[in-house]
């Protein structure tokens, strides 16, 4: 780079430019960039600067030049920083003195308007607070399959569901229900199959269907792998059974359940798992990380679990504690006369009429396909709303230091999205869907275009 008359020159397909130098933070290589559904045009996505969240700018799309292939971020110096998305940067020693300066401002802010004003003294990862509603009272439980059969665990022992890794460590002379060992944030995790722990039949699940279940113990974490995650399920203690004194005497598998989940009017029975009788007094597993990298209850205050899902190859967060259930999408749903393109229609959840929302065609323009699609159902303060997703993939349990929140995406509609997280190294970033704001909005979005369709 160079300075000419304290000047950043640079140039923006074939137009040239310069920035008064004290207007710029520092310049970079175009890092990996998160596009951000409903944003601008000009949004060209999010950065992760060194932990920093940053909105990227395409100076291009800005001034109507033709689309190239931009290659460096200046990053302004500003409040709430911002990238701008450039050609070339001039090299060291050279100038440019005809190039035309830049006022960033006055550009950004039709589309981004004023800074806005961020919370701060919120915290970062702030948890959602709610009235106290019967909701609450229930048990949260997250539903799987082992061998054909629905088993449960309570949601607060469970630290992370994840897709069976391709890379497992096998152990040599290791017990029959130790499958190996896998690598999660740098550490090993044992990871046991759950069919042979409980002396069941070997499941027939796919590889491309099995997940692994993390589990904490204590203060150990282990891996169960799974035939298939059924859904988060939010009981009635009343329909919850104490196992019966004869059965929970046994040292086979009926010992490692605790209780019976009555579901469906009877029809459907969960065997709720007992995390703390899980594992044999005398099985061999990996050795556990060191005391001060084990989670304990203390440092989980410290985290938010969130379900992650996906919408177009890219990946979203909503936080657990709104997530009512995810199931399959129904092979048939009731029509909304005069609803608009991303209403599927309405379905039938337990006797609750819940409207059932496309995200992926409100958020990306085009409805969403496959096999796979779930439909996440979310209750807040006695709103129920079910909203379609491409495959819901992880629960996961974060730490509130990868949580920040969202820096101004310059349309209305991105708000949707309020808090960032960058878990592990940073690399994989995830939008975190602000669930009022998300319900509050499907239900303006439905009202306005049911209403224009009435008067059209």
């Amino acid at each position: 780079m160079t300075a000419i008359g304290r000047r950043l020159s640079f140039r923006v397909g074939t137009q040239r430019f310069a920035l008064p130098l004290e207007r710029v933070r520092e310049v970079a290589r175009r890092p990996v960039l998160t596009r951000v559904p409903l944003a601008p045009d000009s949004l060209a996505g999010l950065a992760n600067l060194r932990g920093t969240v940053l909105p990227i700018v395409s100076l291009a799309t800005l001034i109507d030049e033709a689309a190239s292939a931009a290659s460096w971020v200046i990053v302004l110096d500003r409040a709430d920083p911002l990238g701008l998305l450039v050609d070339m940067v001039a090299a060291p020693g050279t100038g440019d003195d005809a190039a035309a300066l830049l006022d960033p401002d006055a550009l950004l802010e039709p589309i981004f308007g004023a800074p806005r004003a961020i919370d701060r003294t919120l915290g970062i990862g702030t948890v959602i607070e709610r009235a106290p509603t019967a909701e609450a009272a229930r048990v949260v439980l997250l539903g799987f399959l082992a061998a054909g059969q629905e088993f449960a665990l309570p949601l607060d022992r469970i630290d992370r569901v994840m897709r069976l890794p391709d890379a497992i460590t096998l152990l040599p002379d290791a017990d029959a229900v130790v499958v190996g060992t896998i690598a999660l944030h740098g550490q090993l995790l044992p990871l046991l199959a759950l069919d042979r722990l409980l002396g069941l039949p070997r499941g027939t699940a796919s590889a491309g269907r099995q997940r692994v279940v993390v589990v904490r113990i204590g203060t150990r974490q282990i891996g169960l792998m799974v035939d298939g995650v059924r859904a988060i399920l939010r009981v009635d203690p009343a329909a919850i059974d104490a196992l019966p004194a004869a059965l929970a005497r046994g040292d086979g598998g009926e010992a490692r359940v605790q209780a019976i989940c009555r579901l469906d009017d009877g029809q459907r029975l969960v065997s709720v798992l007992a995390a703390d009788q899980l594992l044999h007094a005398d099985l061999p597993l990996a050795p556990q990380p060191a005391e001060e990298t084990i989670m304990t209850g203390d440092d989980r205050d410290d985290s938010e679990q969130f379900l992650l899902f996906q919408l177009g190859g890219q990946q979203f967060g909503l936080p657990i504690g709104v997530v009512s259930e995810v199931t399959a999408l129904p092979a048939t749903l009731t029509a909304l006369p005069r609803a608009p393109a991303f209403v599927e229609g309405v379905m039938n959840l337990r006797g609750q009429i819940v409207p059932v929302i496309d995200q992926h065609r409100r958020f990306l323009g085009v409805a969403a396909s496959g096999p796979r699609r779930r439909v996440v159902v979310v209750a807040l303060d006695g709103t129920l709303a079910g909203f379609v997703v491409d495959t819901v993939s992880d629960v996961v349990r974060l730490p509130r230091a990868a949580i920040q929140p969202a820096p101004e995406l310059g349309a209305d509609e991105t708000r949707v999205f309020d808090r960032i997280a960058t878990p592990d190294d940073g690399a994989a970033m995830i939008l975190i869907v602000s669930p009022g704001e998300l319900l509050d909005r499907a239900e303006r979005d439905l009202i306005a275009a049911m209403g224009g369709r009435a008067t059209a």
